[in-house]
């Protein structure tokens, strides 16, 4: 069993978010690399590979595993998320990807002929393939919201919202650059027509807050190894409490009652495990990725996810400013983009082609780091990010654009 440090509770919503210091002492970043690709992959802190690594060579004696450490860190981790999105442990499953989780969601809400499920433009494929399929099957629409000249996805997708639509998977913000949407505004137009809401936060969760008792998601799902700063193959998924009893995309031994006692999983059972637990993945138990995922998780709720966000967002508005002054790119307005989330857009008569080819190799060479996604670069900075490394950006993009 992996002990749990004390961890402050998040701030009250009506105290200020506190600026962080920069975090870059706790991982293994050299101090001429510019990494800003959290929304690429995360690195992973010293903690949290120290805590994988005690992981691994527990598996190394398993004479010393005992039938409850099955059970104990993977408990404890599904507590830890639940706290990180204001939910209780019953409704937390341990997926391997956010595609398990959507698939889990995909199998569970129903759909019918002239339904139809709502998508963005562009939108991460793992929440888009698994509609595109179930509208097939059950000879339903898909609609995509096509991307918004003004750049307000909310607006966007309320205008799509009729009588038929059934299900809204969506992002919490835009994967490509970070455009934000009015999540709780959208909620409220599903109820309205009847509509389920499922949530893709893998982009979002660990640097902007999410509260499920005020959203009220039907599903959220997050892979861990971006803004959740944790290991691959490791995600969660939330279950509205309304769809617990549906039926998981998978049956095994320890998502089921009593699978506790070891000796008695010879007498099979019908009931599950209580709550979202019926959802878990098979061989959830991972022992190098779930205490490495749960040091990940206290580190973040040590900073507060309010106080990242304010952190991120501070830093990214002078990148912002100094994109368009210096180099003339477009960036979304503040308030419709996710404040840890920058896309530096390659539009209008100046780079009509979009983003130079070859730009991240060029940028790579000089030891920054960054991702291009669409006609967007994307830079996901996080706390282990310096102003050097903001400066080292724009004079290797500088150079490389001539």
């Amino acid at each position: 069993m992996t002990a749990q440090p004390h961890l402050p509770a998040h701030p009250p919503a009506h105290l200020p978010a506190t600026l962080l210091p920069d975090q870059r002492h706790l991982f293994d970043i050299p101090a001429d690399v510019a990494y800003l690709n959290c929304a690429y992959m995360s690195p992973l802190a010293k903690a949290v590979v120290a805590a994988g690594e005690a992981g691994l060579r527990r598996k190394a004696q398993p004479w010393a595993v005992t039938p409850q450490d099955f059970f104990t860190d993977s408990e404890a981790v599904r507590g830890l998320f639940a706290r990180l999105v204001n939910a209780t442990a019953e409704d937390v499953a341990l997926i391997p990807a956010a595609s398990y989780g959507v698939a889990v969601a995909a199998q569970a809400l129903p759909l019918g002929p002239g339904d139809s499920v709502l998508t963005l433009a562009e939108q991460f494929p793992s929440n888009v393939y698994p509609w595109l399929e179930k509208a097939r099957a059950a000879n339903a629409a898909h609609v995509e919201v096509p991307r918004p000249a003004d750049g307000d996805w909310t607006a966007a997708v309320l205008a799509r919202l009729d009588a038929r639509t059934r299900i809204v998977a969506l992002p919490h913000c835009h994967w490509t650059d970070g455009g934000l949407l009015d999540l709780a505004a959208i909620r409220a137009a599903c109820n309205t027509v009847g509509a389920a809401l499922v949530i893709d936060a893998t982009q979002s969760l660990g640097a902007l807050p999410f509260d499920v008792a005020a959203l009220d998601p039907d599903f959220l799902v997050a892979g861990g190894y971006k803004w959740l700063l944790g290991p691959y193959s490791f995600g969660y998924l939330y279950v509205a409490k309304r769809w617990q009893q549906a039926i998981p995309i998978e049956q095994n031994w320890i998502a089921r009652k009593d699978s506790e006692d070891f000796a008695g999983l010879v007498d099979y059972k019908s009931e599950y495990q209580p709550g979202a637990r019926r959802f878990d993945v098979g061989e959830r138990s991972n022992f190098a990725l779930t205490p490495a995922a749960m040091a990940a998780l206290q580190m973040i709720l040590g900073w507060g996810v309010e106080n990242v966000q304010a952190t991120l967002a501070a830093r990214n508005a002078g990148i912002a400013a100094r994109a368009r002054a210096e180099l003339g790119l477009d960036v979304a307005p503040d308030h419709l983009r996710a404040g840890h989330f920058l896309g530096l857009r390659f539009d209008g008569p100046r780079y009509p082609d979009g983003v130079p080819a070859g730009l991240p190799a060029k940028l790579a060479a000089d030891k920054v780091f960054v991702s291009v996604r669409g006609r967007s670069v994307r830079v996901t900075g996080h706390l282990y990010n310096t102003d050097a490394d903001v400066d080292r950006l724009f004079g290797a993009l500088k150079t490389a654009l001539g």
